[in-house]
């Protein structure tokens, strides 16, 4: 089974690229969301994480993501640190997850795709790209944030450009062009490629 890679910066529109996959009849595999569930039920990853940040990184037995965000956030070291522990432990449920499909292709959309050393694990990767602008006003409408509060985020996120050169087909989410028959190119090959390696 081809195993396809779906990443972008903040606010590029990557998960709304997933559920048009997912309409398809394509499985999709949402990094972010499996980490979210990893960090409540993996106990040697919540031993380690109480280890460090304290018993108040956990209320009623769910991860505190408001106190942990306050913390990671204004220091790198402790982000990076709680993403070693986390990257390696979304990618071996990932791979699981991966194993378990039966499409001839399945998706993992991951914000941090070559940043924690996933794309190693996939086939193909796709790039969802949105200029800056129209990114930080996603994000602001979204989430609630000011224009400051986004370009945080994006500065501690790869550069899109070098993200873009990694990937082996990009996406255009620009509002000039249209999202639905971009992606059925992609699945279309992604078919075509499967069946002539059967």
């Amino acid at each position: 089974m081809l195993k396809v890679g779906l990443t972008g910066g903040i606010g590029s529109g990557k998960s709304t690229v997933a559920k048009i996959f997912e309409v398809l009849g394509i499985p999709v595999y949402y990094a972010d969301d499996a980490a979210k569930q990893i960090m409540n039920t993996d106990p040697e990853l919540k031993a380690a994480v109480i280890a460090d940040f304290g018993e108040a990184a956990y209320k009623e037995g769910k991860l505190d993501r408001a106190y942990i965000a306050s913390i990671v956030f204004s220091d790198n070291k402790k982000l990076e640190w709680l993403n070693s522990l986390t990257h390696p432990a979304t990618i071996r449920h990932a791979d699981e997850w991966m194993k378990k499909q039966v499409t001839p292709y399945a998706v993992k959309e991951a914000a941090l795709l070559f940043e924690s050393g996933a794309n190693a694990h996939l086939d193909h990767i796709i790039g969802v790209y949105a200029p800056k602008g129209l990114r930080i006003k996603r994000v602001m409408q979204r989430d609630k944030v000011n224009e400051e509060e986004v370009l945080k985020r994006i500065s501690r996120q790869m550069d899109e450009d070098e993200k873009m050169k990694l990937c082996d087909s990009i996406i255009m989410n620009d509002e000039r062009q249209l999202l639905i028959p971009q992606v059925l190119q992609l699945h279309e090959q992604f078919l075509s490629s499967r069946l002539a390696t059967v």
